[in-house]
């Protein structure tokens, strides 16, 4: 599995007249377990993975989402397993990635989720507009996501704090070889030019530490 996503960049719809954003509202962070020891905590771009009840704040049901994740309930409904998802790339609810940072394995969260960081005007499902959620949320435990600050380190093969064509390359063809695919110059090439495409912002020709790593206002 290839570990570079193209992430879709959205312009922000929130702007006021002279130009700025509106400020976004936060979610309600409620911390209801937290270990003795935290070794870990969870930040944009780790893979987490949780258990979750979610809950219509305004009147207190519990929800059921058919479609992506099951956010109704990962242990009582349905799929009993707990889920992965990366963290801070739109992977579940703005909220989520709002809410669940610097958490610890092992701790557990009570998020409230406004409107506008979960499904907005139009609701989902059984899920009506305008509705602010409540998620009981564990986290089980914390890997190295695609994006951290670890994987960058393993492409950089010459610590200079930024990736040339060469070593995106290299990693790309080791991901290949290690998942038994044979490798394809012209392919890794093609794969290559896409991935600058998209993550080189300043067009310098590398992709440094922030720009692998950042996380858009947008996402």
């Amino acid at each position: 599995m290839i570990l570079f996503s193209v992430f879709s960049i959205f312009p922000s719809l929130f702007a006021l007249v002279t130009g700025g954003k509106l400020p976004e509202p936060e979610v309600k962070i409620e911390v209801v377990h937290k270990p003795f020891m935290c070794y870990r905590k969870s930040k944009y771009g780790d893979m987490l993975l949780v258990h979750y009840e979610g809950f219509l704040e305004s009147n207190g049901t519990m929800f059921h989402s058919r479609q992506g994740l099951n956010y109704s309930c990962s242990r009582k409904q349905g799929d009993k397993n707990p889920v992965w998802f990366t963290l801070g790339i739109r992977e579940v609810l703005k909220g989520w990635d709002k809410g669940l940072q610097n958490m610890c394995t092992g701790e557990r969260r009570k998020l409230t989720v406004p409107p506008s960081l979960a499904y907005g005007k139009e609701g989902k499902g059984k899920i009506p507009p305008n509705s602010a959620l409540i998620f009981d949320i564990e986290l089980m435990d914390i890997k190295n996501g695609p994006r951290s600050h670890e994987s960058f380190r393993e492409m950089d093969l010459n610590d200079d704090w930024k990736l040339s064509r060469n070593e995106v390359k290299e990693y790309i063809k080791k991901e290949f070889e290690k998942h038994g695919y044979f490798p394809n110059d012209t392919h890794h090439e093609v794969m290559v030019d896409d991935i600058f495409k998209n993550e080189d912002e300043d067009k310098d020709g590398f992709i440094s530490a922030r720009e692998f790593t950042y996380q858009h206002d947008e996402l």
